[in-house]
């Protein structure tokens, strides 16, 4: 096999009948590469005239009322519902959980999946069709269980719409729903638009409802304290915990600057480690979720604005399952802290976590015994040991040894998430790591779990799959680094696809 360039960056190629020289550029996903590949040829085969199939389908388990529903449409319609570069098509099988496919030639649209799907399907490309031509009208049977339908003033319905509907747009694709105004039964009100939003869960809709009503409540204050029972009220235990609902609280000016963060990262900080959807419309906090979610966002704000006052200290972390703390050596915290909080700021950025340092008020300044202090790191289990690790990585730089003194490999059986470690030579470091750490990302990224170098140790968190795939592709690289590699098993793998 030659080494020259290929222009398919990231894809492995490798061959189980003779050896080869394997390039340190690895797939990525257990079964999405395998399940494009078998669709990308059946259906070049069969569909040759389709503008742009849907992904993956074949890989995922079919329903029991799996099936294909067909609608014939113009030539105007097909442009309509494929939209610019496909996004508008692709937008619709994301939200309907279905498979579709438009077929150029035919001017037909295949819609694959559950009845519901499918159901979904239609309802939304008929949606979508009917912009073209003026008002869509929403009729009582097309809520099946998936439409929030939110009142907009009319002052403020081209500031929710943007710029050639940008900001619905990008609502759209932050929480996977599909927006259009409407008209609701006989005509329209002079004073409101009617806003519908589908989407499949509770979650994803009220995350664009209340992005769109903090929208409108900047544009025409109040608005909110009119519609505010009914918004709280909606789809009250609606999910599987049965526990799904609305908190809020209110803030003052200088408090809701505060909760808001620079550019919203402390909300959307607060959002994603909590789990809750957490959204400001004017000066009230809404916190949207299951009663642990909405909990946990309601203590995490209350940590943020306790460290205003001092130091904050949580009663009996040992026992929750949502936080870590990790022991920083006191000549560490300022390079783990950066300017400013500038380095722990990218660290939740990045994990979709929250970090503080912990201390209670008789010990400010002295930590636990004058050596180290304690940082919390609040968020799912993934994203915390994510984090954590970051942390040992800065920490190994700063005073080598903290971590990584005595250790050895380990390697264990269990089959959910934990982490195994791989002690590597120096040579074998840099080669793993690559120019800017690419190399890491991508093996990160290939093999599906956490991969990161503290000092010579190689931390490998994931479920045991992952943690299996990552420790063969870095064996993989490293025997490339001394020869050629063979790869006497591909054949059976479901993580690579073979190209001739």
């Amino acid at each position: 096999s030659s080494q020259t360039s290929s222009p398919f960056a990231g894809a492995a190629v490798a061959s189980h009948y003779a050896p080869c020289r394997f390039r340190a550029d690895f797939m990525g996903g257990r079964d999405d590469s395998r399940g494009r590949s078998r669709s990308r040829d059946r259906r070049s085969r069969d569909r040759k005239d389709s503008r742009s199939p849907s992904r993956n389908g074949d890989a995922k388990r079919k329903p029991d009322d799996y099936g294909v529903d067909t609608m014939k449409i113009t030539d105007d319609d097909a442009a309509f519902i494929l939209g610019k570069g496909g996004k508008t098509k692709e937008k619709i099988s994301r939200v309907s959980q279905a498979e579709i496919e438009l077929f150029e030639r035919d001017l037909i649209l295949e819609i694959r999946g559950s009845k519901l799907q499918r159901r979904r399907a239609k309802k939304y490309a008929e949606g979508v069709m009917a912009q073209r031509t003026g008002p869509v009208t929403i009729t009582e049977d097309y809520d099946d269980g998936d439409l929030t339908m939110l009142s907009v003033p009319q002052e403020a319905v081209g500031f929710v719409t943007g710029r050639a509907g940008n900001f619905l747009r990008t609502i759209e694709e932050e929480w996977t729903t599909l927006m259009f105004f409407c008209e609701v039964g006989s005509g329209r009100s002079r004073d409101y638009e009617k806003l519908a939003i589908f989407g499949a869960t509770p979650r994803a809709r009220r995350g664009a409802e209340l992005k769109v009503l903090s929208a409108v409540e900047t544009k025409v204050p109040g608005h909110l304290s009119r519609f505010k029972d009914d918004v709280i009220n909606r789809d009250k235990g609606r999910d599987d915990s049965g526990t799904w609902g609305t908190d809020t609280m209110t803030f003052q000016d200088d408090e809701l600057s505060y909760a808001l963060g620079k550019q919203g990262g402390t909300r959307r900080k607060l959002e994603r480690s909590s789990g809750a959807v957490v959204q400001y419309v004017g000066h009230t906090a809404l916190f949207s979720g299951t009663r642990t979610e909405r909990r946990r966002a309601r203590e995490y704000m209350k940590w943020l604005f306790e460290q205003l006052e001092g130091p904050v200290w949580v009663d009996g972390w040992e026992d929750r399952d949502d936080c870590t703390v990790v022991e920083i050596p006191s000549d560490c915290i300022g390079y783990i802290t950066g300017a400013r909080r500038a380095t722990l700021g990218t660290m939740e950025e990045e994990w979709g976590v929250l970090m503080f340092f912990m201390n209670k008020a008789e010990d400010k300044g002295r930590g636990r015994g004058g050596d180290t202090e304690q940082l919390i790191i609040f968020g799912g289990q993934r994203e915390r040991r994510g984090a954590e690790l970051k942390v040992m990585n800065g920490i190994e730089k700063k005073a080598p040894g903290s971590f990584t003194r005595g250790v050895r490999d380990k390697i264990t059986d269990t089959k959910g998430f934990d982490t195994d470690r791989m002690v590597l030579k120096d040579e074998e470091l840099s080669y793993c790591i690559g120019k800017e750490a690419a190399t890491q990302k991508k093996l990160e990224k290939a093999a599906g779990c956490i991969l990161q170098f503290v000092g010579n140790v190689a931390f490998i968190a994931g479920v045991r799959t992952e943690r299996r795939r990552c420790k063969e592709f870095i064996g993989w690289l490293l025997q490339q680094m001394r020869g050629t590699v063979t790869i006497s098993d591909l054949s059976r793998r479901d993580d690579a696809t073979e190209m001739y």
